[in-house]
């Protein structure tokens, strides 16, 4: 049986399989690690109050994500009722996620797919003709990676006749230009140039959407 080595090893090396001297990990290799602790909301300002934020995560919950609720006029009208502004002939007959409605702007004839997520601490505005997509998450979030980990918000604006295809990801500050296509599982980290077409991860032009 192995003896066990007793005391400090920052002075020490250990060994591979073969007996081959490997070096210690050292405090200074570890690098720097931090405290989320102190991470604080950043540049985010609640719109609401607790108590509409907890009403709402029920109404969420019970109604708007809930796929034995398949008529898409409720959940339109209950996210109007808590502040979104959504036009016309939007269908939302499968259960979605919207973290703030009142912080949310859809234009007219748009369609959101199954599992589509709209996590937005800011604006996110929509515009007429758009399809989000089954499992499409927008965010409008992240955090300060290099400081402390502070919440950084910036607003979405998806522009008309856009389709954000199934599973992709669009991040703060995006522009998505008028009829833009994203293709699945992409990641829109820039803001996007009208009709074209794009896809991976980062989101690259591909081709543009409509024949010439």
């Amino acid at each position: 049986m192995d003896r066990a080595v007793e005391g400090s090893c920052e002075d020490c090396v250990g060994h591979d399989g073969a007996g081959a001297s490997l070096p210690h990990r050292t405090e200074s290799m570890a690098g720097r690690v931090i405290d989320l602790a102190k991470a604080g909301p950043g540049n985010y300002v609640a719109k609401r109050g607790f108590a509409i934020e907890l009403a709402w995560f029920f109404v969420e919950a019970c109604v708007i994500n809930n796929k034995l609720m398949p008529v898409s006029s409720i959940r339109v009208a209950l996210l109007r009722a808590f502040g979104a502004r959504i036009g016309q002939h939007c269908r939302m007959p499968h259960p979605v996620r919207v973290k703030a409605p009142w912080n949310l702007e859809v234009g007219d004839n748009c369609w959101f797919g199954v599992d589509a997520w709209i996590y937005n601490q800011t604006t996110i505005r929509i515009g007429s003709n758009v399809c989000v997509s089954q499992g499409a998450f927008l965010t409008t979030g992240s955090h300060d990676a290099a400081g402390n980990m502070d919440l950084r918000v910036a607003p979405i604006v998806i522009e008309d006749g856009v389709w954000i295809t199934s599973k992709c990801v669009v991040q703060m500050g995006v522009t998505i230009g008028r009829s833009a296509l994203v293709t699945p599982l992409s990641v829109v980290h820039r803001s996007l140039a009208p009709e074209g077409v794009y896809g991976g991860n980062p989101a690259r032009f591909i081709k543009k959407r409509f024949p010439t």
